[in-house]
């Protein structure tokens, strides 16, 4: 009971106890983040951000792989067979293929992102490859 009033007060600047330290009490002062360097560790690049990607303007060839990609449940609120994916830079038909062998055709859409980003797939998609919404799915995907 007696220590709620005085933690109370204590965050107030009214009391002060000897498990604590504030700046402005001769403290010392936050730590505050460093910019990086050369010498930071970076994270290494994904094996899959390498993939073939289809650039504006450049015909593509029906079966083309275009490599693999994770994907998470898109927009719920967008309806049809969709893919948004860093594999392409136009909307493109293709198709995806799930671990377990489930195949869908989908329409390809940019994400904007590089390729090794993760797409996106559709509700229907999902429902399609017999996948449950909330786990992430590594699928191949294709041009039609």
């Amino acid at each position: 009971m007696i220590i709620l009033p005085v933690l109370v007060l204590q965050a107030c600047g009214q009391v002060s106890l000897p498990f604590g330290t504030r700046a402005d009490d001769g403290g010392e002062p936050p730590a505050v983040a460093q910019p990086a360097d050369a010498q930071t560790p970076r994270p290494m690049t994904r094996p899959d951000a390498d993939a073939a990607v289809v650039p504006a303007g450049q015909p593509v060839t029906a079966g083309q792989g275009l490599g693999d990609t994770l994907a998470s449940l898109g927009a719920p609120t967008e309806p049809g067979l969709w893919l948004r994916t860093g594999l392409v830079t136009q909307v493109t038909p293709g198709q995806v293929t799930a671990p377990g062998g489930a195949t869908v055709q989908v329409e390809l859409r940019p994400s904007g992102a590089a390729a090794g980003a993760g797409s996106q797939l559709s509700l229907d998609g999902f429902r399609a490859l017999g996948v449950p919404l909330t786990q992430l799915v590594r699928l191949q995907v294709r041009v039609r």
